[in-house]
């Protein structure tokens, strides 16, 4: 029998907390929450859930900086949650290495589905597979680690996951809908932006020169490759 997963919801509305809990509980989680920054550092660091969601307008300490500060501190799956229309905040959540996203106000029953395909995503880059190696690239799937000419890259699971998606198959040229369908099961055409952070973060971590990359090329008007040739 699998372990109940833990989910740990961080909003500084409790209504929305009590909601979120409700349907993830009747979903088969367990739900840990906290209403600010600073508790959800420090619930994140004591209990170690499977996944954070998290709202980006807390007060105080907001959900940018809670997001860059579990991110030096380790790799735990986040859903960013946002009731700001500006793109750039998405963005920039996602740069920073968050892994999905929803803007309020937002179906408690689509926020269950994407807890599920995110940490399916989570689980599948663990399960034993295989070594992919594409150019001077080499993704080692069942311990999730990625090497550039030898050199050791760190990566996030979803870009770790969107990097093996293309290295797969170098030369393909993936849309951003295909991108997004790889990650999540379902193209939701609105977030196809959210691509472009995830590859602008890859090109910064595996390029030498992120502004001419040799690896993750655009192809304009359509969307991506990876290079199928070596230097």
């Amino acid at each position: 029998m699998a372990l109940m997963k833990t989910v740990l919801v961080v909003d500084d509305e409790p209504q929305i907390v009590q909601l979120v809990r409700d349907y993830l509980e009747h979903g088969g989680f367990k739900v840990l929450t906290a209403a600010d920054g600073s508790a959800a550092l420090r619930t994140a660091s004591t209990q170690r859930p499977d996944l954070i969601i998290l709202d980006l307008g807390l007060p105080g300490m907001d959900g940018l900086d809670v997001t860059r500060s579990l991110r030096r501190n380790g790799e735990v799956p986040i859903i960013m949650l946002t009731a700001r229309t500006d793109e750039s905040d998405k963005l920039v959540g996602l740069e920073l290495g968050a892994d999905d996203y929803m803007t309020k106000p937002f179906s408690p029953k689509e926020l269950v589905a994407r807890v599920r395909s995110v940490l399916r995503r989570s689980e599948a880059v663990k399960v034993p597979d295989d070594v992919i190696r594409a150019a001077d690239v080499e993704l080692d799937i069942p311990r999730m680690q990625v090497t550039v000419g030898g050199r050791s890259v760190d990566l996030t699971q979803t870009e770790f996951q969107l990097l093996a998606t293309m290295a797969r198959q170098p030369g393909r040229v993936f849309s951003r809908a295909q991108l997004l369908s790889a990650l999540h099961g379902v193209a939701f055409e609105s977030y196809e932006r959210a691509i472009d952070a995830h590859v602008k973060n890859l090109r910064r971590k595996l390029e030498r020169d992120p502004h001419n990359p040799r690896y993750l090329q655009t192809v304009f008007g359509v969307g991506y490759r990876f290079a199928d040739s070596r230097p």
